[in-house]
């Protein structure tokens, strides 16, 4: 196969983010360090009201380098990228040199040249892209070792005395207050402690990873070739001392603008996830409020596409959100699908249902609307229905098992100790999936 620069290009950028990541000791995740391919973002849009409080975004992206096969349900996987101010600061501030070529390797690893994926550890790279790709730097907080490290080499003794009392049991409430509390990065601490110089072999094993953030996949692969769509909350709020703190992926993203010509190429890895694609014989009741509605979405395009081949089963969608004119997320998207005999139609006997939480004095969630739809909710469970629950993990999950115990209770007329035997028994049979995230 003839290169041509372009691939090239992003063959040398796949390999260097491999080789970086392959020498970082501080890898905790489980996907590989190559990235399975390249990203470009194609389109940035905002879905919620401006000046509503909330800022979710939707993400469409082209593969940029390898086209990847992936299916409804999965996972994408995103190395966010860092401001470049803040790997400036951290390099002037910890006195580095970012043109320096380095490698990193275990010790006494020396003698071993690759690691398992056919990463070179002989092969240098820039100290700051090293950085860059590996050093959560301005986003994490340091543990508490990170300060009894620090403490050897501060030379200004009042700040050698306060790291030591951090590290301290005594300094242990103090030390949540100061860095957990208030989420304080490694680049603040640092520039806190100014006499410290801290060498770049300590930093590398103590500064906090850079990690991979993962998001559900909103997009069917039929629907959208060459494309992967996200949905994706922008993750901001403000620490006991009312300081300013955003989620460094999410806020990323949000920043990044099509329109760019320079383009970011965005390193992804794909992965399954806790939504198994349904096949399209398999009636579905979907439950997603917020962005827990995101695979969803890539469920309904793909019963859409299966629709022209042949009449699939019908869904069930129950999303739910604040407010209809602040956050209503996809509302044309869902409308248009559950119009004309639509996967979503009720002619269909599908149907799809909003629970909008703030819009009247009493709050009505999701699981409020299933068990209005009590008798269609059973219905489609006799039909053979998978169900399917997908969004924050604080009380919904949960809210909504108990709902459908009583959906199942009440419609089959048995107790409400058989119903929970029932659920159990879709969940043995994988009828019954949930992903949910704190």
């Amino acid at each position: 196969m003839k290169l041509t620069r372009w691939t090239y290009n992003h063959l040398l950028l796949q390999m260097q983010t491999g080789r970086a990541r392959s020498m970082s000791p501080g890898k905790v995740s489980h996907i590989k360090n190559i990235p399975d391919c390249f990203l470009k973002m194609i389109k940035n849009q905002p879905l919620c009201r401006a000046g509503c409080g909330k800022d979710v975004r939707h993400f469409e992206f082209e593969f940029v380098s390898s086209i990847i096969e992936y299916g409804v349900g999965d996972v994408l996987e995103v190395l966010p990228g860092q401001d470049p101010a803040a790997v400036d600061a951290f390099l002037q501030c910890c006195n580095l040199n970012p043109e320096s070529l380095i490698t990193v390797h275990p010790i006494g690893m020396e003698s071993r040249h690759r690691d398992a994926e056919g990463n070179d550890y002989k092969v240098p790279i820039k100290l700051k892209t090293f950085v860059e790709l590996t050093m959560d730097i301005a986003s994490a907080s340091p543990r508490r070792y990170f300060f009894e490290v620090m403490s050897y080499f501060a030379t200004a003794e009042h700040e050698k005395e306060r790291l030591q009392y951090f590290a301290s049991p005594e300094g242990r409430d103090d030390l949540y207050q100061y860095n957990q509390k208030e989420r304080r990065t490694v680049l603040e601490v640092l520039e806190d402690f100014p006499s410290v110089q801290m060498p770049f072999e300590w930093l590398v094993q103590l500064v906090p990873p850079l990690k991979t953030r993962a998001f559900s996949i909103s997009s069917s692969p039929s629907a959208h070739p060459n494309q992967v769509h996200l949905t994706v909350n922008v993750v901001s709020w403000t620490t006991p001392f009312k300081r300013k703190r955003t989620g460094l992926c999410s806020t990323w993203l949000a920043g990044l603008d099509p329109q760019d010509g320079m383009g970011v190429y965005i390193p992804a890895w794909f992965c399954k996830g806790s939504l198994p694609p349904p096949p399209p014989s398999i009636p579905l009741v979907l439950v997603g409020p917020g962005t827990g509605c995101a695979p969803f979405r890539g469920f309904v395009e793909e019963r859409a596409i299966q629709d022209m081949s042949g009449s699939a089963a019908p869904i069930m969608l129950f999303f739910g959100c604040r407010n209809q004119e602040n956050d209503f997320l996809y509302k044309d998207f869902w409308l248009s699908h559950a119009q004309n005999s639509g996967p979503l139609s009720i002619a269909r006997g599908g149907g799809f249902y909003v629970a909008f939480s703030r819009d009247q004095p009493q709050k009505v969630y999701v699981q409020h609307k299933m068990r209005e739809q009590s008798q269609r909710v059973w219905n489609l469970l006799v039909e053979g229905a998978s169900i399917y629950v997908s969004g924050s993990s604080t009380k919904m999950p949960s809210d909504v098992m108990s709902a459908l115990e009583e959906i199942i209770s009440k419609e089959a007329g048995v107790s409400r100790e058989t119903a929970v035997l029932q659920l159990r028994r879709l969940e043995k049979d994988g009828r019954y999936h949930v992903e949910a995230w704190s």
